[in-house]
């Protein structure tokens, strides 16, 4: 039998040991009787060593997990038995130092007289097709996940610009604003983290803004997120993104604002209006600089560095139990205060003529200057509303006036606001760390002490006594 097949493939034999793809004859048993230099070279296994063996046993007797690939289950012998052609992919041949390949391959049957003497099988290595496939597949995945980026952060940054702001709160030179704004240029050359204070209209974001500008990652994205604009549940998709599916209406995954900030700035505005609940979420992601998306399982890393703001009083918040202590402490590395307008009133002057400049282009006006009566009657008033208040009345007069000077009565029913007495930092912390001193009987460590109720270690507490002069009475 063997020599008939051999002479049924001796016409072709200068062919086939020509070709690249590798060759394989085998009888109705499953033994070689033709093997190409072809498939020596991949498999290692030599002519001599396969002629007249089952070859299954050699290449093709594991899966390419290592499980037992059974005899009876081997396509190319089947193709022997019942004559079927087949094409194969997704399996492997094994070689002879043990290691193994993918391939494809096909099978034909060898017919002789109508009956089955045998079959052919050609094969060729699919590992170069393989690997330049799953590099073309991480690059197509590389490219959308770029893709899926820009189209987030350009519909951010659209956003972002709809809103128009003015760099006029950065202008002055009061001995307040001055200080100011030498802390944001010390700090800006950092990665540290910035709590930003002040009243509602002093111009944080705009603090924020030229922090970033100032920093190593002025390159990259700083993007903000309104804490108060969003319900808890909404807030956490907004931060940290969803998965497709994660709930009604997620009909696509879309990365949240901290994928956004990654290598950038993450600005943090209104961080006092967050739910106890999103403020442990928050302080998680802060700690670790990782996340999830919601709904889904995958662990995003980001490195970005955090910039909070707020108008109210965090250190009272934390004594109502409505702000976490651990969370203000992760924000409060490096505080700035924005101050008031009516603290620097003598910045109005410089201030006016920043915000007429810059209305001058959006309103399309060409106002050279403010009377000095006019600007007399600005500085007079306590602006409750800050620099956002000078805006608009500004704006409101440069619609009204026909002329390139301004000039106008500014007059208010409105009473000027006396400044509210506002505590500092340290004056609230001590009230507070006093209270819990108190209650706790002055006991300062063990499970019922002041330093386990605070939530912080024991050589802390004391610490922090020391810095603000706390000692027990006699």
């Amino acid at each position: 039998m063997d020599k008939e097949i051999k002479a049924y493939l001796a016409d072709s034999e200068l062919l086939l040991n020509a070709v690249g793809e590798g060759i394989y004859g085998l009888d109705t048993q499953g033994r070689a009787i033709f093997i190409n230099p072809a498939a020596e070279a991949m498999t290692g296994w030599s002519y001599a060593e396969l002629l007249g063996q089952n070859i299954h046993q050699f290449h093709h007797h594991s899966y390419s997990n290592g499980e037992p690939y059974p005899a009876c289950e081997c396509k190319i012998f089947n193709t022997a038995l019942d004559g079927i052609s087949r094409q194969v992919s997704g399996e492997v041949f094994w070689r002879k130092d043990g290691s193994n390949f993918p391939v494809e391959y096909t099978t034909r049957a060898v017919y002789k007289n109508n009956h089955i003497i045998g079959a052919v099988a050609v094969f060729r290595d699919v590992s170069q097709q393989q690997q330049i496939e799953l590099a073309l597949r991480r690059a197509l995945e590389n490219v959308q996940s770029l893709t899926e980026q820009l189209q987030a952060e350009n519909t951010y940054l659209q956003n972002e610009l709809a809103q128009e702001w003015s760099s006029a709160g950065l202008v002055g030179r009061s001995p307040i604003i001055t200080k100011m704004l030498s802390q944001v240029e010390l700090v800006a050359q950092t990665d540290s983290t910035v709590l930003i204070l002040g009243e509602n209209g002093t111009g944080k974001e705009l603090v924020a803004r030229n922090i970033h500008a100032l920093s190593q990652r002025k390159n990259s994205t700083m993007v903000k997120v309104n804490c108060a604009a969003f319900t808890p549940s909404l807030l956490e998709s907004e931060l940290f993104g969803h998965e497709k599916g994660a709930f009604t209406g997620a009909t696509e995954r879309r990365k949240g604002r901290f994928e956004l900030a990654n290598d950038g700035t993450l600005f943090l505005d209104e961080i006092g209006e967050l739910s106890m609940e999103a403020q442990g979420k928050l302080l998680r992601v802060l700690q670790e600089q990782e996340f999830e998306r919601v709904g889904g399982s995958e662990t995003v890393k980001v490195n970005i560095r955090i910039i909070a703001a707020t108008n109210r009083d965090l250190s009272a918040m934390i004594t109502q139990g409505t702000f976490r202590i651990d969370l203000f402490y992760r924000l409060n590395v490096f505080p700035i205060t924005v101050p008031p307008l009516r603290d620097r009133q003598e910045d109005i002057p410089l201030l006016s003529q920043a915000i007429i400049s810059t209305l001058n282009k959006t309103l399309g006006k060409n106002i050279s200057a403010i009377s000095n009566r006019s600007l007399t009657q600005l500085m007079q008033y306590q602006w409750p509303g800050n620099i956002r208040e000078l805006q608009n009345v500004l704006e409101r007069e440069i619609i009204l006036t026909k002329s390139t000077i301004l000039n106008f009565n500014f007059k208010t029913s409105s009473k000027s606001l006396n400044p509210p007495v506002i505590e500092t930092l340290a004056q609230v912390e001590t009230r507070y760390i006093l209270s819990v001193l108190k209650a706790c009987k002055w006991r300062i460590g063990g499970e019922i002490g002041a330093a386990k109720q605070l939530g912080l270690p024991e050589s802390t507490l004391r610490s922090r006594m020391s810095k603000l002069k706390i000692v027990r009475p006699n």
